[in-house]
């Protein structure tokens, strides 16, 4: 690769950062595509090696999970005999601090079962504390965080309910969204979770976020990845970024610092800097497939109804 100068590597990914395509930096920086596309992976690559050894040890206290869906090469319909086996739906695990807003931990995959366990148990290598879960209606998830956490969490599960009639003159609105959501399903799963903090819609916004910031998430658009390794390498420079750079405007610092990882506000030449000089970690052994075997805690008392879920909360107009 040709050596850039400092000041050209940090437009280079200032750039990538802000949600430009590789071809906009081409333009923007006068720096070749075959050479950003380069830098960006190696820059990306080395996020994610910094990630895995700084956001270890942490204090939290709410955790969202999520699956973001997205593409490689092409979609899972247009998929071709021809084509290598990663082409089609690619899914991005994150799991979000709610309250600092910093993304704890990630994966890029598929949505399978073995996906979602080592998701959750890199989550459970980077917390101390026990915490509050909540996660969608996805049926690995309950497994999958009793196996890796074992009894020291409170696990449940909220579930949007959408307007299944819609009429004839909305489905054209709805081709690319979900339908109106008339209300929300919560389920403790396991633990005594607060049943006021039960909620993904702090990780849904930063869904909203990665497809802004990250042009390969962007939708109807031909800047998707066409190589999964490129496109996790793109997501790591994301979250390395979004945690150590991004002043996020809830808490007015970096969740890094907001978590006491840093003492001070990155700079994107520092993240730089750290990203291309970061070693590589030690992996972690994953856990045994089951729990220990301590008896859990003492069962929450009964929800109302008598359904052992907690109420159903209808949302009509935006409101509950």
């Amino acid at each position: 690769m040709n050596v850039l100068k400092p000041e050209t590597r940090v437009r280079i990914i200032a750039a990538l950062t802000e949600g430009c395509s590789i071809r906009a930096t081409e333009r923007l920086t006068d720096v070749h595509r075959d050479t950003i596309m380069r830098l960006g992976i190696r820059v990306g690559q080395g996020c994610e090696r910094l990630h895995d050894s700084m956001f270890r040890n942490l204090n939290v206290s709410l955790v969202e999970l999520d699956e973001l869906w997205s593409y490689i090469g092409a979609k899972q319909a247009h998929r071709k005999p021809e084509h290598p086996g990663y082409f089609g739906d690619c899914y991005t695990w994150t799991a979000l601090d709610a309250v600092n807003k910093a993304i704890l931990a990630y994966r890029v995959g598929d949505r399978s079962r073995r996906d979602c366990a080592e998701f959750v148990w890199d989550l459970r290598t980077r917390l101390l504390n026990q915490v509050q879960i909540t996660s969608d209606g996805y049926a690995p998830y309950p497994n999958a965080i009793r196996a890796s956490f074992g009894y020291d969490v409170d696990f449940a599960t909220i579930e949007k309910i959408f307007a299944s009639n819609a009429p004839e003159s909305e489905k054209a609105q709805h081709r690319y969204s979900p339908g109106r959501v008339i209300g929300t399903e919560k389920e403790v799963v396991f633990g005594n979770p607060d049943p006021e903090k039960i909620s993904t819609s702090h990780v849904e916004r930063q869904n909203l976020t990665i497809r802004m910031q990250v042009r390969r998430f962007t939708r109807l658009t031909n800047g998707f990845s066409k190589r999964i390794a490129n496109h996790a390498a793109a997501f790591a420079l994301f979250v390395g970024h979004y945690n150590l750079c991004r002043v996020h405007e809830t808490i007015r610092c970096t969740p890094a610092v907001a978590l006491r990882v840093t003492d001070h506000i990155w700079s994107i030449g520092e993240l730089v800097d750290a990203a291309l000089s970061a070693p590589v970690a030690s992996p972690i052994i994953p856990p045994p497939l089951m729990p220990s075997p301590r008896p859990p805690k003492a069962a929450p008392a009964p929800a109302p109804r008598g359904t052992g879920k907690v109420q159903l909360r209808v949302v009509r107009g935006g409101k509950a």
